[in-house]
């Protein structure tokens, strides 16, 4: 996610992604080849945004709304479809041959309906350092065939990836060893290298939330992960840190990054974060904390000269781990939680 990115300039940096917010429909976001489109500014007024993301419609909230349909339970159906009818990220978890198989239908059907995909990848070794989302590659063997045969399934598609979620931080506050902090920042470089030499392929480095790495921790951390060769860096992802502050702090990490543009998840921070409670963290602060909302739906149009979109990463209704009252694993379908956060 960060960038002097492209030194050539604003307009051959983000082209793609302006493209989308400006334009007729004919004129693709993300061309896989080709030269890059020329950007037809059009009023807003007078030109509503188009759909650009690709919505997934076999989604677990659209799922359970079919499902509160056909029960007769109309309203909780109708709330569930504020989430269905959104494009959300699909996480890619595993190194496992059905993920590439999962990864490779998306896109397809994204291609197929004119939209593009948005993915995460989180399977990096030694992810989130022993916490509920542990798991990951097995070594950096594992993970760097991975990543190759990802972008074997995106070659010649569109994309817009978010890379490894808190992978920048946790490394950066020290909870890994020495050699496997090294070893992250140089996997995390190798990736965006990969990924950004596919043309239809945005990138976005993950850049932890305004409440954790200070912006001058961070920016060293970032750079050395490859920040200023991928398209952007990705804020807030699974957290609840209001829009202004994530707007604040990547300003903050673009000035030490030479003008890195940024992408906010926005998909449960509608009330802002739970507060912090005697027990820290982990008292409910940032694991399926309760009273949170949908904030801004997805969208290219941010007001901000940095922030390229808003968009829904972490997939609202899906756990953030089995943190009590009866929550499931991390990652895991929460129809109590999605209820909630549709109400």
């Amino acid at each position: 996610m960060a960038r002097h990115l492209y030194t050539g300039g604003r307009r051959r940096r983000w082209a793609l992604l302006a493209v989308a917010l400006t334009l007729t429909a004919t004129i693709p976001l993300l061309r896989g080849h080709g030269a890059e489109p020329a950007v037809v500014h059009v009023p807003e007024a007078v030109a509503p945004e188009k759909p650009v993301f690709y919505v997934d419609p076999h989604g677990p909230a659209a799922v359970e709304a079919r499902n509160l349909e056909r029960q007769g339970r109309h309203d909780q159906a109708a709330a569930l479809r504020r989430i269905a009818g959104q494009p959300v990220a699909t996480w890619l978890t595993d190194t496992r041959p059905a993920t590439l198989t999962r990864a490779e239908a998306l896109v397809g059907d994204a291609a197929r309906a004119g939209r593009v995909p948005l993915l995460v990848l989180y399977s990096i070794p030694h992810r989130d350092c022993s916490g509920p989302s542990a798991g990951g590659a097995q070594d950096a063997t594992a993970y760097r065939k991975w990543v190759l045969d990802l972008a074997l399934v995106l070659r010649g598609h569109r994309a817009l990836v978010i890379l490894e979620p808190d992978a920048v931080a946790q490394a950066a506050t020290g909870c890994l060893t020495a050699a496997r902090t090294a070893e992250r920042y140089r996997l995390l470089a190798d990736a965006v290298e990969t990924l950004r030499a596919l043309p239809g392929v945005r990138v976005y480095l993950d850049a932890g939330n305004p409440t954790w790495v200070p912006s001058a921790t961070m920016a060293p951390a970032l750079r050395r992960s490859g920040a200023t060769r991928a398209h952007g860096l990705a804020l807030n992802v699974a957290n609840f840190e209001t829009t202004k502050d994530n707007l604040a702090y990547g300003a903050e990490l673009s000035r030490l990054l030479g003008d890195a543009h940024f992408v906010i998840d926005t998909s449960r921070n509608g009330n802002g974060p739970a507060h912090r409670g005697a027990g820290g963290p982990t008292a409910g602060h940032w694991c399926n904390p309760p009273g949170r909302r949908l904030g801004t739906p997805p969208t290219l149009r941010t007001g901000n000269r940095l922030a390229d979109a808003y968009l829904w990463i972490k997939r609202p209704g899906e756990s953030d781990g089995a943190c009590g009252g009866g929550a499931p694993p991390a990652g895991r379908w929460y129809p109590a939680y999605a209820l909630a956060l549709a109400g």
